[in-house]
């Protein structure tokens, strides 16, 4: 049998490591989850394109059915996004108290 070198345990340099590798694994999830996304996006226009040109050239382009599996999988695909880049995407965290102090900066202009 063979001998192994076996370091000793470092709590601090393991701690450390182990932190960044666990915040790698989440940035790459992350990454992963919004690659996903944008495919599908990118699934969903070409072949709503593909089936509402299908379905208008041959049954008219009026009425709900060529736009009905696009509204529908739209829906679902805004419910990926929400679950990709968050509710807070388009207002952010902290939205409110910026505008709250654009406000407040556009009231005293006005009365300076």
């Amino acid at each position: 049998m063979e001998k192994f070198d076996i370091e000793p345990y470092d709590e601090h340099k393991n701690s450390a490591s182990f932190r960044k590798e666990e915040a790698y694994l989440r940035a790459k999830k992350k990454v992963e989850s919004i690659i996903g996304f944008y495919w599908h996006l990118a699934v969903y226009v070409v072949v709503n394109l593909f089936l509402i040109i299908l379905i208008g050239v041959n049954a008219g382009f009026s009425g709900f059915g060529p736009y009905a599996t696009a509204t529908f999988w739209g829906i679902g695909l805004v419910f990926h996004f929400l679950g990709v880049f968050g509710p807070n995407f388009f207002f952010g965290k902290n939205w409110e108290n910026k505008k709250i102090e654009e406000f407040m900066d556009k009231e005293r202009k006005r009365w300076d």
